[in-house]
């Protein structure tokens, strides 16, 4: 039997959580910890809440007493699976209860879902299940309310003691209490970097709201365009053309994200992202994390095509520039809409240096200063004049990138014919 005094400690403990940032999982942790500690028996807990999320529908944190704590996550379902529909949850969600109990062992045992019968076989004896609901909160989906639910197991014959349950109800809205705010930060966060992007998710989230907030920052820029967009778009239905957009999208932004950089903005059918550095000495890993994306970029799409290809259905194609500089990276629109983006001249000219991948053979182009950096990954493609800047400026493409080719032949030519003459035998 729990201390009621120990268990108020508990409770407040909880109060000191709800006005901090919790971390939820540990904070699971924690109150799981503590109710054993006290003389509540329990031997694996498990918190669940949905969220909003553009892959996941729901999160979920297991706890189980001698074992590390782990989150999970739920991706979005068109079709319900088996395992929901004969989940518990489903039962509350359906029935509109908040509590559920089940003895799993002894005269009163029922184990009329397949969850209680696994864990009655791992040796627990009890299953109590409470939800509490966050009414007007945002979160969530149609399927499920939001809010928490939380499930206690024992493995104390007997199960828990009416004393076990009163503590658990009792610590149960306390800790909902401290969950909401945990669990509306994260959906806060969710929210920014999906829109926003990751960086500048932080910096909204930090209280630069305001028209100007902002700062310079070195960046690489990164500008990618979709070819014939306007022609696509007339010839195809609107569910075909927004397909080929994502399929492009996923070839474009997928690698940019998973080699560090950032996306900040689709511009119509325009990918805007950036790979920010400090200084001199961190150019070089950003410039490799940029023309690894521009890599990964192009095989995706070539992977892409040949699937495309098989289905019937128009390939894509799209141009990619690369620029570094100084940018201004913040707010800018009207007090009551604003957008979190960079300008600058950067910015400017890596948009007219895709632009020229419509006109030369590479379909993606580098300045001189990136392809300094590592000159045995570029080919040049020639001094090129950029709309509205005086001077030419030359341009390098990927000597791995198929659509260079013609450059690479070029360069060996030149080579040849710079070569001093072999000495002639008579």
């Amino acid at each position: 039997m729990a201390d009621t005094a120990l268990v108020s400690e508990i409770a407040e403990w909880l109060v000191d959580q709800a006005l901090s940032e919790p971390d939820i999982a540990e904070m699971f942790e924690g109150v799981c910890h503590r109710l054993h500690a006290v003389g509540v028996p329990i031997a694996r807990a498990r918190l669940i809440w949905p969220t909003l999320h553009p892959l996941f529908q729901a999160e979920t944190v297991l706890w189980k007493r001698g074992e590390k704590t782990t989150l999970s996550q739920f991706a979005h379902q068109d079709i319900e699976s088996d395992e929901w529909l004969r989940s518990p949850v489903k039962y509350l969600a359906d029935h509109k209860v908040t509590v559920l109990r089940r003895r799993l062992d002894g005269p009163d045992k029922v184990v009329d879902f397949t969850l209680l019968e696994e864990l009655a076989e791992q040796g627990l004896t009890d299953y109590l299940m409470i939800k509490t609901v966050f009414p007007g909160v945002v979160g969530g989906d149609a399927k499920s309310a939001p809010g928490v639910v939380v499930t206690w197991s024992p493995d104390r014959a007997g199960g828990f003691s009416d004393n076990d349950i009163a503590t658990l109800k009792r610590i149960q809205r306390r800790f909902a209490v401290a969950c909401k705010t945990a669990i509306q930060a994260r959906i806060a966060r969710n929210i920014t970097e999906t829109y926003l992007g990751r960086q500048a998710g932080d910096r909204v989230l930090r209280g630069e709201i305001r028209r100007g907030d902002g700062h310079a920052t070195k960046a690489i820029v990164w500008y990618s365009d979709l070819r014939r967009s306007t022609a696509l778009a007339d010839t195809m239905s609107s569910e075909e053309f927004i397909g080929l957009l994502n399929c492009y999208f996923e070839c474009s932004a997928t690698p940019i994200i998973e080699a560090g950089g950032d996306v900040l903005d689709f511009v119509g059918d325009a990918v805007l992202a950036i790979f920010p550095y400090q200084g001199k000495d961190d150019l070089p890993a950003a410039a490799r994390a940029a023309a690894l994306a521009m890599r990964n970029s192009q095989k995706a799409v070539e992977a892409t095509n040949a699937r495309r290809k098989k289905a019937g259905l128009p390939d894509i194609r799209f141009g990619i520039g690369l620029n570094t500089g100084t940018v201004m990276f913040g707010n800018i629109g009207v007090p009551h809409r604003l957008s979190f983006s960079v300008i600058g001249p950067t910015v400017n000219e890596v948009a007219r240096i895709e632009k020229l991948t419509k006109s030369v053979e590479p379909n993606a182009l580098a300045t001189k200063e990136i392809a300094d950096l590592e000159p045995e990954l570029w080919v040049s493609a020639g001094l090129h004049r950029l709309e509205g800047v005086s001077q030419k400026m030359e341009l390098f493409a990927l000597r791995d990138d198929p659509s260079a080719l013609p450059l690479k032949r070029r360069a060996g030519a030149a080579r040849t014919a710079a070569a001093p003459a072999g000495r002639q035998h008579h």
